[in-house]
């Protein structure tokens, strides 16, 4: 296998054969090496260094190493083949003294460095000390302490809080419904919107003399169950005019009796754009009660067309203020609820 560079022999070599440094490497061709002289025995071709050097028969062209243990017939010191026994006394004498200096110096550091610990431990406990002194947790990290008396686990009240107050209590009971009530207060703004369908608001009225603003047998039915006051709004939509009437009693049971009592209707109340309607015609009655409260609705067209049982927009615009009476009598309630909740929390 070859990477690019130069290859190994395939066969060993024989003895003899190679270049006379051993390295294995095949003898240069011939020819190589022309105008050099014959001088190739040193290596590689070139001619031999002149000087001292001239024999490099060693390899490489650099002088033979020394061997302090050589005879003088080769180059060494003393004489013979006797080793030279001072200078190897010298040498160990000296690696005695070497290794007695490494053995002290090993010893001091060991004195520092176990008085560096001892320093290290004496600041630690003195940091401790003023720790303690000044406030700090003398607890270890994970230790567990105890205490002459032990924290006590929350309690917990056996007795349930009071539920929120109901909206209908305030509107059924008269010494709680105490809230300012006004024909703007009921029926605000200039116009109100029921399931996407727009309806403008006319005249109001407000009066305590409830029988002044019915027709038909309704006056009666209210006076003799204790009518307080009566609160009245038109609104129109697309020709068709809607009076709403909301009738005060003293108690839940007095406005259901009126409801269930009720004959003739609410007066429809004309004014602000909207002319007289529903008188000798034919028009659309209704009553509820909630709570201490019954509210009536009269619906029929502005021009004073009969209102029959296919006209649709007449029973709708009925449903629609009869609904918005119920939310707003309730809206009442729970407006008074929420008051009387919020005085009665405790301070936080």
């Amino acid at each position: 296998m070859s990477f690019g560079g130069p290859q190994w022999p395939q066969e060993p070599q024989q003895q003899g054969q190679g270049r006379p440094d051993g390295y294995g490497y095949p003898p240069p061709q011939q020819g190589q090496g022309q105008g050099q002289g014959q001088g190739q025995q040193h290596g590689y071709g070139y001619p031999p260094p002149q000087g001292a050097y001239e024999q490099p028969r060693h390899g490489y062209g650099y002088p033979p190493p020394q061997d302090p243990f050589a005879s003088p017939a080769a180059g060494g010191q003393g004489g013979g083949d006797t080793p030279d026994w001072g200078a190897l006394a010298d040498a160990s004498a000296a690696g005695s003294r070497r290794k007695r200096r490494l053995m002290i110096a090993g010893g001091v550091l060991a004195t520092v460095a176990v008085g560096a610990i001892v320093a290290t431990a004496v600041v630690a406990t003195n940091k401790k000390n003023d720790e303690a002194k000044n406030g700090g947790d003398p607890t270890p990290t994970g230790a567990v302490t105890t205490t002459a008396s032990p924290t006590p686990a929350p309690t917990f009240s056996s007795v349930a809080p009071p539920p929120p107050p109901d909206p209908k209590d305030y509107i059924t009971d008269p010494k709680k419904d105490t809230a300012p009530l006004t024909a703007e207060g009921l029926y605000p703004g200039t116009k109100l919107t029921m399931f996407g369908r727009p309806y403008k608001k006319g005249a109001t009225s407000s009066t305590k003399n409830c029988a002044s603003v019915t027709t038909g047998g309704l006056g009666p039915v209210l006076k003799r169950n204790g009518c307080e006051r009566v609160l009245r709004a038109t609104y129109v939509k697309d020709g068709v005019a809607i009076t709403v009437g909301v009738a005060v009693f003293p108690s839940e049971k007095a406005a259901l009796a009126a409801k269930k009592q009720a004959t003739g209707g609410i007066a429809p109340l004309a004014g602000k754009g909207v002319k007289n309607f529903c008188h000798a015609t034919v028009c659309l009655r209704r009553a509820n009660s909630v709570g201490r409260y019954a509210y009536f609705t009269q619906a029929g067209f502005a021009d004073g067309t009969k209102v029959t049982t296919e006209d649709k927009p007449v029973f709708q615009a009925s449903d629609d203020l009869g609904t918005f009476a119920f939310n707003q009598i309730y809206a009442r309630g729970k407006s008074q609820a929420r008051a009387a909740a919020a005085s009665s929390a405790p301070p936080r």
